[in-house]
C-alpha cells in the first residue's frame, strides 16, 4: 500500500510537471504570435495562436488529471487509516470484554480511556483525509459551478 502511495504521489508530481512545461511552450508560442503580428503576418500569427491554445488546454489536462490522481491518493491513505483504526478498535473491544467479565474498576478505567484516545486519533485522522479530500475535488470542479 504504500509504494502505491508513493507511485500516486510521484504521478501526481509528473503531470504536474508537464503542465508547467505546457504552460512555458504556451508563453513561446505567445511571444511568437506577437512577433508575428508586429510583421504583419497574420497566416503565421494564426498558426502560432492555435499552437498557443492547444498548449493551454494540454496544460489545464495535465492538472485535471493531477487533482484527480490526488483525490484517488486521499481516498487510497483514507481506506489505509481506517483499516489501522479497525485493527485498533478490535484490540480494544476484545479488552473491554475482558474486563468487564472482571468488572475491576481500574481496569474498565484503563480501557475506557485507549478507546477514547483511539476515537480522538479517529477522529483527527478523518478530519485529515477529509480536509485533503475536499481540497483535492475543488481542484478537479468544473469552474462554472
Amino acid at each position: 500500500m504504500m509504494e502505491m502511495m508513493f507511485n500516486l504521489r510521484f504521478t501526481k508530481k509528473q503531470l504536474e510537471r508537464h503542465a508547467e512545461k505546457a504552460e512555458k511552450e504556451r508563453k513561446k508560442e505567445y511571444a511568437k504570435v506577437k512577433k508575428a503580428l508586429e510583421k504583419h503576418d497574420v497566416e503565421t500569427a494564426k498558426i502560432y495562436s492555435e499552437n498557443c491554445i492547444r498548449k493551454k488546454n494540454e496544460g489545464l489536462q495535465y492538472l485535471r488529471l493531477a487533482a484527480r490522481v490526488d483525490a484517488v491518493a486521499a481516498r487510497v491513505q483514507t481506506a489505509m487509516t481506517m483499516k489501522d483504526v479497525t485493527k485498533k478498535m478490535e484490540g480494544v473491544t476484545k479488552m473491554l470484554g475482558k474486563v468487564m467479565n472482571d468488572m475491576e474498576l481500574e481496569k474498565v478505567d484503563k480501557v475506557m480511556q485507549k478507546f477514547e484516545e483511539t476515537f480522538t486519533e479517529m477522529d483527527v485522522r478523518t478530519a485529515t483525509v477529509e480536509d485533503s479530500m475536499g481540497t483535492a475535488t475543488t481542484l478537479s470542479a468544473p469552474q462554472d459551478q
